[in-house]
């Protein structure tokens, strides 16, 4: 059963950096597509970065150059180094993952789809 938990969020100022993390449990294969979502209040959910195993990212123009995401493959967790942060970044951050064989991100998207999906962390930017 593949779980996907999220932390790290919090309340900052602008101009502060956060790092939110996504641990990964139970899954078997070594490819995935990951990624980092998130929803403001009376906003649709957009994409903020993506990752696959071969190492390709891809991130929204809204956050290129001031987040990196990456992740630790000997630690299973995913990151979201989040720099510069503006008010307009505040949302419940998700994280998201395919885990399916043979998966990898096209353009930010996964070639099977987000079968997973976390609980969520809050960001506050004031």
């Amino acid at each position: 059963h593949v779980q996907l938990v999220e932390s790290g969020g919090g309340s900052v100022q602008a101009g502060e950096s956060l790092r939110l993390s996504c641990a990964a449990s139970g899954y078997t294969y070594s490819s995935y597509c990951m990624a980092w979502f998130r929803q403001a209040p009376g906003k649709e959910r957009e994409g903020v970065a993506a990752i696959d195993s071969d190492g390709s990212t891809s991130y929204a123009s809204s956050v290129k150059g001031r987040f990196t995401i990456s992740k630790d493959n000997a630690k299973n967790i995913l990151y979201l180094q989040m720099n510069g942060l503006k008010p307009e970044d505040t949302a419940m951050y998700y994280c998201a993952a395919d885990f399916t064989p043979g998966t990898y991100c096209g353009g930010g998207y996964p070639r099977f789809g987000w079968g997973h999906w976390g609980q969520g962390t809050q960001v506050t930017v004031s």
